[in-house]
Parts: C-alpha cells; structure tokens; sequence
C-alpha cells in the first residue's frame, strides 16, 4: 500500500515541472497591461467591462464595433456641458426626468391605440419599472411605451429640435442669464440630465414600425446598432446608466424609493421598482438515516422498538426579490369634484401629508383663465409646528406641472398668513422644470397665487358653525395679520373675524352680527383693547356705553388693535376706540349741546387749574367727560396716539428701552378727561373756585391721578 502511495506522489511532481517548463517568462515587464496602463486604457477597460442583461462582454464588444458612430450637435454639445458642469446642483433630478420621458412615451402610444388597435398588439401593459443594478452598477428605467426606432434614436436624441436654442445658450454662457436656470424641459433636454450621474447612456428601443436598436453615448459622440438579442422588450424604451462612482447612491431601493415618492408619485401610469426582502420560512428537517451494519449472527439480533421522534422544524431566512408598485395614490385632482367622495379626499390627505388627523376643511377646484390649473388644498386640524413663528415654513403648497413634482418651496404662491395651508396645484401652462428662482418671476404664480387666495377665503367662508369655531380658535391671529399683509383681501378677510362681545360671553361675534344689533342712531363701531374680558369690563372706558345697551368688541389679542388700525372702516360703519378721543354716544341734540356747554364753562377753573398747574406736563389737556358714570376720571389717548393697552404691548417689547427716543413716543401726554357728576370732581371744583392756589387741593390732584387714573 504505501508504495503504491509513493509512486502518485511522484507522479503528480513529474507533471507539475512539465507545466511549469512550457511556461514564457515575460521579457519586458513594462510592455504588460497592469504595468503600461494609462488613464485612457483604464477607461476603455472599464467602458470593455460593461455588460446589459442578455449581452456579455464579448458581445458589448462585438457591437461596439458594429454600431455606426455619430457625433452630437454642436449645440446639444453645448447644452450637456452646461448640464453636466454648471446648472445642476441636485442631482437627482434626473430620475424624474427620465420618469417623466416614459410617461410621456406611454400617453403617446394611449392616445395612437385609440384609433390604431393594433398598437398594443405587442403587449397590453402599460407601465414603468425601475431596477438598480448593484453588480453592474447599472440602473435601468424600462417603459412599455411607443417606442423609438432607429432614425427616432439618431434625431431626437443626438440633436434639439426647438427654435432659439442657440441664442439661449449664448446669452448663458455671456452671463446674461442667472447661472443657476434649470433647463431641463425646456428644450426637451430632460433625458440629458441622465449624464449628471452617468458617464456612459445606453437607450434600448423598440417601435412597432422598427427592429429593436441599442443607442450608447458617453456625453461626447454616440453610436446605434441593432440589438443582437431581437425583440426582448416587445415594444418600449429602456435606459441603462452606468452609474459614476460618487452617484452609487441611486442605486440603494430606499433613495430609489424617496425620489419616486417625492417626484412621480402621482404620474399616471404605475411605477415598479425591483426590490428586495427578507422572508422566514419553515421547513422539515429531513431525519438522518444510518443503515446498521450487518450482524454474523442473524439470531442474536435484537430487535429494539423505535423511538418516537417529534416533527423537527427549522426557519431559515431567504431573499426574495419582486417588483413592487411605488405610485399607489390617485392624483385625484383630476378627477371632477363631483366624483370623489369625502372619504377620498381625507384618505387622500393623510397619505399626502402624512398627517394622522383628518382635515378640518378642503376645497377642489379648477380655474381657467390666463393660467388653466387644477388644486386641492386642505386646512389642518391642528396647527403645524412652525404656524406661529416669525419665519414659518412655506413648503406646504406642492407645485406639480403635468402631475411632475416641481417644487415646494414657493414664497410667492401663498401669503405667510395662510402659510398653514396644505394642498396640491398642478398646471400645464406652467414651464416644465425650471428652477425655483424661476418660477418666482414667473408672472404666472402670481396669477395663481391670487386664485388660491380667493379660494381658500372662500374655503374659510363655507365652512360651517361648529368647524369655523374650531378653525377660529385654532389659526385667527392668522387672519387678523392678512388684515395687514393682505389689503387686496382686506374685506373679505374682515368679514371672517370673530371677537369677543359685550353681548356675549361665551359666543365670539362676526362685525357682520355686531352691525345688525347697532341702535339705530349708532353711527361706529365701539372696540377697546385689554389683556382680558374682565379687565375690559371693569374698565372706565365702557361705563356708559354698556350702561344705555351699547355693544363694545372686547380686543384681547395683542394683534387686535394693529388690524383695527388698517380697517379704518367696515360696510360704511367707522372703526372707534373707546380708548381714544372723538366718542360719541347717540346723536348729539340742542338741549344736549347746550348743556354740555354750560358744563364746560361751569368746570373751567377745575380744568384750567389741572392743565396749566396742578398736573402740568403731565397731561395734554383737561376735559369734560361723555363717556365716564362711576369712575371720577380717565385718561384719554389722543386720535392717533397709542391707547393704555398698545403701550402696555409696545413696552413688553423685548427691545424696547425706557430710555431710549421711541419711548417717548409710545408714552404720549394724554387727555384728562373728568366726570362733572362725580362727588371727587365737584368737591375739587368746589376748592378750586374757594383758593385756586391751595396746597391742599393741590395735593387732592395728584391723589386722584395716582389712585383714580
């Protein structure tokens, strides 16, 4: 045996030394691949390694040498440096642009099937799938749409067929133009946005008129050839990107995922994209088997009884890979409003928003005019975080055009007062894809913007009792700073506000309600501003009014009296600050006039005395009072001076100062104004006129502005 061992031991060595003899030593070592390698050979190496599905690289290779060779427009040349090295700073548009190409083939080859049946007769599948490519690095994105053939594939992808092409790019490249223009779209340029993140393109087609074709471009010439595999896509288009190393990124499921949601989620036709999970299963675990050997003594075998074995199970963790559809959600916009029910539009909303409530209120419509566009917009039940904030955010309008995610971040599509507003507008006159920059110029969101306005008023105006409460107590200030933000709306927003009321202390009141309970000889409008109800009621100010049956708006927002400010007026009726000089009670008659008259000249030493000495520089001037019952004084901000309560918030400013010029001006001399009917006034009157120079009754003065005041 173990020389039988010895004898394959040596001939395996035998064998070994003849290999190795037949073996060519390398003369030049720098003459080898590895060793003479340029930049330029590692290229065409890499560009060698290159393999689609169903080609290998020997046959990359072959058809590479086939294919004819061309060369791109000298301005398609232009346009993709631009693309490539100055416009884009977010790359991942270029999937929705490519997204956006199939949905486009597809319409075409819809609307062609209407009249041509035949269309379809290749596949009846309308659809787009996307699937990454991690071994190749590859990202496809197949459509079943009309389709390119040939002369399509040279023409409308190796030049641009649009008028003013060159004199675009050159006032571009002339700096005439923010570098920061989008352009994809505009020129039909969108499928060159592949070359942001792919250094080689290559375009699988097939048209119902035309063998199946391959087109590959590295972005500097591109060559076509028929496609050695036949007709495996059976009508349709594939892009296969070669993905850069720093855009690998695109070819992770979850990006894929994020920018389909974001982007194209509500394109018309489904999006597939290949994906990959986890799945546990259970399988029974086949028992072992050992065949016992033979006994010599058959006789002494015994024979045992076998044990009972419970079913052994074991789970094990396998990939399995399915396309699965990414655009789930209807753009029911486009449908008639008619035609969706309310638990759409709220199923809608939380798919949309991602909002676990449902919405307070929404409005769908379409407008027509300059600008053609269809909306839904929702308001939340609850105020987004950022709602009341100084810069709140402006991204809850979603821009689309053709159902294409565009932008969301618009300052001129809705004013900061109806920042809270969430919701959807998708137009086709708006310019594809330009730049947010862009956009904001465009004299056609202004349009919008003033359409979405009026319908989110009206919205706000529909609503019923119980909702409009809840929306009131929730976003008001909201309203009342578009009194100030918004004078086009002004009115419309007025007929919105709801304050607290004399007449009620538990109902808000509309000016609308106010107007319909004013007396008849009520000429205004009667508010006054405080920091609470209670404070407003027991002030002076509202003594007598509430005493004939005058209703007063009680303003305890610290915005209330700015936006009364800016609405100077309401359906003919005045605006009046009880606070504040020029009240007037009812209509003034003869024998009230001339009793007042008489109340002056009778309270004149009392008046004169507390201006020029008892409360020199501390007052403006001393009055008769019409508006006092019980309280003994007030004082009385001048018509277009700062009431009590606006100084009181202007103060509580953080950057105000007492010291500083603008606290002079919030703290203005005011009009002492006395009540004749008073015991206090009459007795100072009374001493007064006894000794006008009295220290004692000059004392009393200070007193009552201390104590009274």
């Amino acid at each position: 045996m173990k020389k039988l061992q010895y004898v394959v031991l040596i001939s395996v060595l035998l064998i070994g030394v003849c290999s190795a003899s037949d073996e060519v030593v390398e003369d030049d070592i720098g003459s080898h691949a590895e060793g003479s390698r340029t930049d330029t050979e590692a290229v065409e190496r890499e560009e060698e390694a290159i393999k689609l599905d169903g080609l290998n690289v020997a046959e990359m290779k072959n058809l590479r040498e086939a294919a004819e060779k061309h060369h791109f427009q000298a301005e398609v040349n232009r346009m993709m440096k631009l693309i490539i090295n100055s416009l884009y700073k977010n790359k991942e548009i270029f999937l929705r642009e490519l997204i956006s190409n199939a949905s486009d083939a597809l319409d075409k080859l819809r609307f062609l099937s209407v009249t041509d049946k035949s269309a379809l007769d290749a596949t009846e599948e309308l659809s787009i799938r996307i699937k990454p490519d991690k071994e190749n690095n590859l990202l496809h994105i197949t459509d079943t749409g009309i389709g390119m053939t040939k002369a399509d594939l040279v023409n409308n992808l190796g030049t641009i067929a649009r008028s003013g092409t060159s004199e675009f790019l050159q006032k571009m490249q002339d700096g005439e133009m923010p570098a920061e223009t989008d352009l994809i779209g505009q020129f039909g340029v969108g499928f060159y946005s592949s070359f942001l993140v792919a250094d080689r393109v290559f375009v699988t087609s097939k048209n119902n008129d035309d063998k199946q074709h391959i087109w590959e471009s590295d972005s500097i010439e591109f060559s076509t050839a028929e496609d050695p595999r036949g007709n495996t896509l059976l009508r349709g288009t594939q892009i296969s990107l070669h993905m850069r190393p720093e855009s690998i990124e695109f070819l992770e499921q979850d990006k894929l995922k994020e920018l389909v949601g974001k982007y194209s989620q509500f394109i018309n036709f489904p999006i597939y994209l290949w994906t990959s999970k986890t799945v546990t299963e259970v399988e029974d675990e086949e028992p072992e088997t050992t065949d016992a050997p033979a006994s010599e003594d058959e006789d002494s075998v015994v024979e045992e009884e076998p044990e009972e074995k419970k079913d052994e199970k074991k789970t094990i963790e396998k990939t399995v890979w399915e396309w699965v559809r990414m655009n789930e959600a209807k753009p029911i916009w486009l449908r008639k409003s008619a035609d969706v029910t309310e638990e759409e539009y709220k199923e809608f909303y939380k798919s949309f928003t991602k909002d676990s409530e449902e919405p307070l209120a929404y409005t769908h419509f379409t407008a027509e005019g300059e600008v053609t566009f269809k909306s839904i917009l929702f308001v939340p039940k609850s105020a987004p975080p950022d709602t009341f904030s100084d810069a709140p955010k402006m991204d809850y309008i979603k821009l689309y055009v053709k159902r294409v995610f565009i932008a969301d971040k618009i300052d001129d599509l809705m004013p900061k007062y109806l920042s809270f507003i969430k919701g959807i507008v998708d137009s086709d006159d708006l310019p594809l894809n330009v730049s947010r920059e862009t956009l904001q110029q465009n004299k056609l969101i202004k349009v919008i913007r003033k359409k979405l306005i009026r319908k989110v008023l009206d919205m706000f105006k529909k609503m019923d009792d119980k909702d409009y409460k809840e929306f009131f107590k929730t976003y008001g200030v909201k309203l009342k700073f578009g009194i100030l933000e918004d004078n086009a709306n002004k009115s419309r927003i007025a007929k919105l506000l709801r304050f607290h009321s004399s007449n009620s202390k538990d109902e808000l009141t509309s000016l609308d309600q106010y107007i319909e309970r004013m007396k008849s000889s009520q000429e205004s409008i009667f508010f006054m501003g405080g920091a609470s109800v209670a404070e407003i009621e027991s002030s002076p100010f509202v003594e007598k009014l509430l005493k004939k049956g005058y209703e007063v708006l009680y303003m305890t927002e610290p915005i209330d009296e700015y936006c009364l400010q800016t609405l100077p007026e309401y359906e003919g009726k005045k605006f009046q600050n009880v606070a504040k000089e020029g009240l007037k009670i009812g209509k003034d008659s003869d024998a009230k006039k001339e009793l007042k008259e008489k109340t002056e000249e009778q309270f004149k030493p009392l008046t004169s005395w507390l201006k020029e000495t008892g409360l020199k520089d501390k007052i403006e001037k001393a009055v008769i009072s019409d508006r006092l019952d019980q309280s003994p004084c007030a004082l009385v901000a001048s018509q277009w001076g700062y009431s009590g309560n606006m100084e009181r918030i202007m103060k509580a400013q953080g950057y105000h100062r007492e010291n500083e010029g603008m606290g002079g001006f919030y703290s203005q001399k005011k009009t002492l104004e006395i009540n004749p009917r008073h015991p206090l006034i009459k007795e100072l009157l009374r001493q007064i006129a006894a000794d006008a120079t009295d220290e004692k009754s000059k004392d009393s003065t200070s007193q009552v502005e201390l104590n009274e005041c």
